[in-house]
């Protein structure tokens, strides 16, 4: 039976409405850690439901706009839905689902009353609020209000325990996060001086009527706001210091999710906004000092987390690399490699979590013999670390292909440079994923520099002696079902990306030429309702 279009807009709202209504009942049930978590639990299912129909129905029905509370297009608050926000909030939901299942479980093995999870999970729920509405907002305000829910749920997350290390990373985090939202409200300032409007779709019209140098100034400014969130090079210094020292849920959802927003915002303004192609060459450069910057910082790691910090700053390059080349094949890999990458990326961080619950440790040199002990979690990790170095018939593999077919046919040298770039990139991933399974998974752990050394207990000095011992350890038994389960879905909706990929490629085309004829969304949006505007788009 065929869904009425009318839906549409109606389901648009509830993924910011449903996670704000569960936080204001997990608050309530604060005393009642169960009750906390069930909600937690269905709230976050639902969202998964919604957002799945959202994007069954947009993918039919093609974008829709909502006015929330019934103001005239573009005044008050617009609710956008195109492809490719609901494709990033189908993914981001399903993420958010599968870590706070994994949470869940940890909290039940190893919790215990000091920690304060009552306050993490309402949190968690305003987080992923925040995370929906950057995806939905339909002006350059409410983007800047979702990135502002996102800075303030994650200062919380981040320090959760309140140990000395959180609060310094969180500290450092809170002043980046402050001094990007500074200069994308100076964009906004200036985009609304010299234009009059706020509303992306009308900012689209009336943009391409603003002095060429004004333009250019506005999009240089936000460009910088988006860069800092999505950690694009120069602007990634921040991110390896920020996400090791966060318990593992929070680093999984950080390093999945947050910088993901910053890259949708680029995309969302880049085609939009600025389609006139000004700042692709600069684009493509900062994609391809991103890719081997972050891969080279990779290289020097010892620290298995702070390793994945710096692949993850890596791969943001290919998102830039298909954002700047700017076709509908860029867009296309693009919009495959940000899904791919956050499932694969938040994956890996899920099972660090488990490894260093096992082994006490995350440091290789102290590793060794995991695959022996452990081959499930052996193959927990094997999956995505393939997945990320791009083995076929991986989606990695696939995500990059598209990218590297997107390049060559650009045919510029700037385009054969990221080509080769995106290559080495990858090779080097894979010889990075190579390096731990063989220290941390395959050699013997005496066989590790420090591999006698354990860090899951507290060093305790031995009767009548000042000498610390180091190598007694509480056997952490076997790994929780809730932290296996969770982590084994995540990998297997991974794992759907390369058997479907064929149909996830099709929605990810048509996502790209929306994108890539901005009439579509102006047109949803504003219809006849602008002055400025004889008629809706075609």
């Amino acid at each position: 039976m065929s869904l009425s279009p009318g839906l549409l807009p109606v389901l648009a709202p509830l993924p910011v409405l449903v996670p704000l209504l569960g936080a204001a009942v997990t608050l309530i049930f604060g005393r009642n850690p169960r009750t906390q978590r069930t909600v937690l639990l269905v709230v976050l299912g639902s969202v998964v439901a919604i957002c799945g129909l959202l994007l069954y129905l947009v993918d039919r029905d093609g974008t829709t706009a909502l006015q929330v509370g019934g103001w005239q297009t573009p005044i008050g608050i617009t609710l956008v839905v195109d492809r490719l926000s609901a494709a990033m909030l189908l993914v981001s939901a399903i993420v958010l689902l599968c870590v706070a299942i994994y949470g869940s479980g940890q909290n039940i093995r190893d919790g215990d009353e000091r920690q304060p999870t009552s306050i993490y999970r309402p949190t968690y729920l305003v987080l992923t609020a925040g995370i929906c509405v950057a995806f939905l907002a339909g002006d350059l305000f409410n983007l800047f209000v979702g990135f502002e829910i996102l800075l303030a749920a994650s200062f919380v997350l981040l320090t959760v325990g309140a140990t000395a290390d959180r609060v310094r990373v969180g500290v450092g985090y809170v002043m980046v996060s402050m001094v990007s939202s500074l200069i994308f409200l100076t964009g906004i300032g200036l985009a609304y001086a010299a234009t009059g409007t706020l509303n992306l779709a009308q900012l689209a019209i009336r943009m391409s009527e603003v002095p060429n140098g004004i333009r250019t100034a506005i999009y240089a400014v936000l460009l910088v706001a988006f860069g800092i969130k999505a950690a694009v090079f120069p602007l990634s210094n921040w991110l390896p210091d920020s996400y090791p020292t966060a318990p593992a849920p929070v680093t999984a959802v950080f390093a999945g999710l947050l910088t993901k927003v910053g890259v949708y915002a680029i995309i969302r303004t880049h085609t939009l906004l600025f389609p006139d192609g000004g700042f692709d060459s600069v684009l493509m450069v900062c994609g391809l000092l991103t890719m081997l910057v972050g891969i080279f910082g990779a290289i020097a790691q010892s620290d298995i987390r702070r390793l994945l910090s710096f692949t993850l700053v890596s791969h943001i390059g290919y998102m830039i690399f298909g954002v700047g080349i700017a076709t509908e094949a860029g867009l296309a890999g693009a919009v495959f490699y940000v899904a791919h990458h956050i499932l694969v990326q938040t994956a890996l961080f899920l099972v660090v979590g488990l490894i260093e619950r096992q082994a006490g440790s995350v440091s290789m040199r102290r590793l060794g013999g995991l695959a022996a002990a452990s081959p499930l979690l052996a193959v927990l990790f094997l999956v995505p670390a393939l997945n990320l170095g791009g083995i076929p018939p991986f989606s990695g593999f696939i995500g990059k292909v598209t990218l590297l077919e997107a390049g060559a046919a650009d045919g510029s040298v700037l385009a054969w440079i990221l080509v080769a770039g995106a290559v080495v990139t990858s090779l080097l991933t894979l010889y990075v994923v190579a390096r731990v399974w063989s220290k941390a998974f395959w050699r013997d752990r005496s066989d590790a520099p420090e591999g006698h050394l354990t860090a899951a207990k507290p060093p305790t000095l031995v009767e009548d002696s000042t000498v610390v011992r180091y190598d007694e350890r509480v056997d952490p038994g076997r790994m929780p079902v809730l932290m296996v389960t969770s982590t084994a879905a995540l990998i297997a909706v991974g794992l759907s990306l390369t058997v479907l990929a064929g149909p996830i490629l099709d929605i990810a085309d048509r996502a790209a030429a929306d994108l890539h004829n901005p009439a579509v969304y102006i047109g949803a949006v504003l219809g006849n309702s602008d002055p400025d505007r004889p008629g809706p788009a075609r």
